[in-house]
């Protein structure tokens, strides 16, 4: 195994400064989000870490704060000090592929979640939402509200990040077959990130002469954002759709302020993960199926008591 002397260092480091120390009788797993600064991270890393501790592991947490160098540091201290498995979202697919290949090579068992890296050879298994069939799901939403047709803003997810690929994949599966109805007038990425979905919006709705009926965001919160400009221009009857189906989109759908949010289920997600691990540890046994695939749902005023975070709403 081969150790990044200088990244691993200043990782070991922060993960000591981040992360209670590891318990004498308790072994120790890696769990890591891309970053803690985004709400869906956040919820995925407190199930990762409640899994872990019910199934009697000690979770050592990594945030990626959105950088694939530090979470690849994080990955090399973990092995560095001898962790049993690792549980993560990459931040990316591709700049993580050689950190995962490295704890696979050495024998450290891998589940990833959400975001799949199918160029490594021997992960243990992946854990997400059909991120296609969730794209989908917002299409035929607007296919349903606007069946003559509507004008759309598509704001994409973070460049290299699987779920950004295939949400938008999905929604032009839909979308693309009626292109002379639904017309996207207006996409762009904002990164997955509220502020750029507010400035991203706003830019697109300066440089029109009409507003556009609907706008799609690859998560909630660019859509969060994209609520924000439009309110700033009284505009009243735009329909906004999200993905994720944060407390923040929930109750903003309740109020009717936001239209629909996609629900994909990352709680569900995170322990099915962990099941997998800790199996794999314990047992020696592999997942039945090498990717498993939970189907997102679309999530609107009449069905909200099928989110799984709606609990949290105030």
């Amino acid at each position: 195994m081969r150790i990044t002397r200088r990244v691993a260092t200043a990782s070991l480091l922060a993960l000591a400064l981040s992360a209670p120390a590891f318990a004498a009788d308790k072994p120790t797993i890696l769990v890591s989000v891309p970053g803690l600064t985004f709400p869906f991270f956040v919820h995925m890393m407190e199930a990762f870490k409640a899994e872990a501790v019910k199934q009697g592991y000690e979770p050592l947490e990594s945030d990626g704060q959105v950088s694939s160098p530090k979470q690849t540091a994080d990955i090399e201290a973990a092995l560095a000090k001898g962790v049993k498995g690792i549980v993560l979202s990459p931040n990316e697919v591709d700049a993580m592929a050689p950190a995962l290949q490295e704890a696979v090579d050495a024998k450290v068992p891998v589940v990833t979640v959400d975001r799949r890296v199918p160029s490594v050879t021997g992960i243990l298994g992946h854990v997400g939402a059909d991120n296609v069939k969730g794209g989908e799901a917002q299409g035929e939403l607007v296919e349903k509200m606007f069946p003559n047709g509507a004008t759309i803003i598509n704001l994409q997810g973070q460049s290299g990040a699987s779920p950004a690929i295939d949400r938008n994949k999905g929604l032009h599966n839909v979308l693309d077959k009626a292109k002379d109805k639904y017309k996207i007038v207006f996409e762009q990425t904002a990164g997955f990130d509220r502020s750029k979905g507010l400035s991203v919006t706003e830019a697109a709705l300066a440089g029109m002469a009409t507003p556009p009926q609907v706008i799609v965001a690859a998560n909630d919160d660019m859509a969060l954002g994209a609520l924000e400009a439009v309110k700033a221009r009284n505009l009243k009857d735009i329909v906004i759709i999200g993905f994720d189906a944060l407390p923040e989109a929930l109750l903003n759908i309740r109020d009717g302020n936001m239209t629909a949010t996609i629900e994909q289920m990352p709680g569900q997600q995170s322990q099915k993960a962990l099941d997998f691990l800790v199996d794999f540890i314990r047992n020696g046994k592999k997942p039945a199926d090498a990717v498993t695939l939970l189907t997102p749902i679309a999530i609107t005023k009449d069905n909200l008591n099928q989110a799984e975070r709606l609990s949290e709403v105030k």
